[in-house]
């Protein structure tokens, strides 16, 4: 694997960590020096997606067309960094989300940061319309968080509560205000939070201004069709711009950082 590190100028704890010499594959102990979040108090949202060299977020509805090996090793060590995994209630239906898992790779990293073994998994939904018999919220290491509004359902919240998950308010109304999302994980302890989507939630966290950083692969892949891209919504008055962090290359596929500026 090659890499080009572009945050040399940038305090220690918020560089991308040292580059190994050669083209063999990274460990995941030097993946997650690269990946490390920011040292500080405050909440860093991170997302983690993938795209087409078209501009696909997906096809035939997944992400897993789109990936590779070195991808799903970058997948798992973001995930084994973050206090939690925040993502939409389609994106649990579409791609089968199961709990996290502990990695023995990642347990004493973990244990250090005073992390739990896992992340905790928090599904944004206004409906909560989602299958509480699915191993997401009957087999998690960590309860399973629902992020939802003031206004959800009473019988889906009592359904999710029932089924052992907790049910945090993070809206006025039906729906769960981006911003308000992060500061309630926040308030949990939960500062380091990954995002993977789907692309109406990515695009509610742009369009908010509270995403930090992007690590984005792009993909050697070209789809056509009408698949989504990563993030969907309505425009924002002016684009948000952020700044190359690091790239790195492997097999065609290039696994880019990016910071908001």
């Amino acid at each position: 694997m090659t890499a080009h590190d572009t945050t040399a100028g940038e305090p220690p704890e918020a560089t991308a960590g040292e580059v190994p010499a050669g083209d063999r594959e990274w460990s995941l102990d030097e993946l997650a020096d690269a990946y490390a979040y920011p040292v500080g108090d405050g909440a860093w949202l991170r997302a983690n997606m993938v795209s087409s060299l078209d501009g696909a977020g997906q096809h035939g509805g997944r992400s897993q067309p789109l990936s590779s090996d070195t991808d799903m090793r970058i997948f798992g060590t973001l995930r084994g960094l973050a206090d939690v995994v925040v993502v939409g209630a389609e994106t649990v239906r579409l791609e089968g989300y199961r709990p996290a898992r502990a990695r023995e790779a990642f347990a004493a990293r973990r244990s250090a940061a005073g992390q739990g073994p896992a992340p905790v998994i928090a599904v944004v939904t206004a409906s909560l319309d989602l299958d509480f018999s699915l191993p997401l919220f009957t087999e998690p290491l960590v309860p399973t968080l629902i992020l939802t509004g003031a206004a959800a359902p009473a019988e889906r919240v009592r359904a999710a509560r029932e089924a052992g998950a907790e049910v945090l308010i993070a809206g006025d109304g039906a729906g769960v205000d981006p911003a308000r999302a992060v500061a309630v994980l926040a308030e949990r302890g939960l500062r380091r939070q990954l995002t993977e989507g789907g692309p109406r939630l990515l695009g509610q966290f742009v369009a908010a201004g509270v995403l930090d950083e992007l690590c984005l692969t792009l993909s050697p892949t070209m789809t056509a069709g009408d698949a989504q891209r990563i993030a969907g919504g309505p425009a924002v008055a002016v684009p948000t711009r952020f700044a190359v962090a690091s790239v790195l290359e492997q097999d065609g596929f290039l696994f880019t950082r990016y910071r908001r500026i």
